[in-house]
């Protein structure tokens, strides 16, 4: 029987959230074809954004999974309406079923199940799992950040210049040419991309304006566990569960360079 909630520590918490999350996205791999097109049925959103038959499968799993889990939470996925009981929360459950689905309806690996629970505007357990690529981040508030069972710790002190940056064009070419940095060829899930600077694959990444609370709440978490910042041009991080979704433009890097960064990708503005 599983138990609820209030039952459970964080590190329970993010177990379970790992668990469910590497279900959903064996669900999203009936659909997926590397290297080729989708075989789900795909529609377009206002605005042009691709939404797949997969997206909605896993979002309806994530709901019957873990609505009973957290029967108090309140819920915010970017495929369900959203609605203002939320605000009244203490805790909210944070989903994008598929995180990258434009890449994952056209065969890319870099696609992601991203699952966090905020806790008073700040997540407190997150997992990404990237079923195509063999990747899954774990992490929990003062419990550390793991992928693939392996913890993420990054070094105290690094340097940006010959490294590798991740984020739109034509910021990051900007970006890059300032702090003599190489950029990498796009990663379409954000929660990917920021979870790769935690690990050490990239040194930083960046965010256009207009990402929204499912995009990049996991991957916040896992990032500040590893040791490195995600946080918009001010250098704050950002705010979740609030009334408008959407957030300015981020940067994410290890602690010791982000204010570097972030400075150089203002003056990219």
């Amino acid at each position: 029987m599983s138990l609820p909630a209030a039952d459970l520590s964080l590190a329970d918490m993010a177990r379970t959230l790992d668990a469910v999350a590497a279900e959903a996205g064996a669900l999203a791999l009936r659909w997926f074809r590397p290297g080729e097109k989708t075989s789900a049925r795909t529609e377009y959103k206002h605005g042009g954004s691709p939404v797949t038959e997969a997206d909605l499968a896993v979002d309806a799993f994530l709901a019957e999974r873990l609505k009973p889990l957290f029967p108090d939470a309140g819920w915010l996925s970017e495929e369900a309406g959203d609605s203002d009981a939320r605000l009244s929360r203490d805790s909210v459950i944070v989903i994008d079923p598929i995180d990258g689905t434009r890449g994952f309806a056209e065969g890319d690996t870099r696609w992601s199940v991203s699952i966090a629970l905020v806790r008073d505007g700040r997540p407190v357990a997150g997992v990404i799992a990237a079923p195509a690529s063999g990747d899954r981040y774990v992490a929990f508030a003062g419990g550390g950040a793991w992928r693939n069972g392996e913890r993420l710790r990054l070094p105290p002190t690094t340097r940006l210049a010959g490294g590798r940056l991740a984020g739109p064009q034509p910021s990051a070419g900007k970006v890059a040419r300032a702090l003599d940095m190489n950029v990498v060829p796009r990663i379409p899930s954000l929660a990917v991309r920021f979870a790769m600077v935690a690990q050490g694959a990239l040194d930083g990444a960046l965010a256009s304006a207009n990402s929204h609370d499912w995009d990049i709440a996991a991957a916040d978490l896992i990032l500040h566990e590893a040791g490195g910042l995600l946080a918009g041009l001010d250098g704050v991080r950002p705010q979740y569960n609030r009334r408008e979704l959407k957030h300015g433009a981020l940067a994410a890097a290890p602690a010791a360079t982000q204010a570097e960064l972030l400075a150089a990708f203002a003056r990219a503005q």
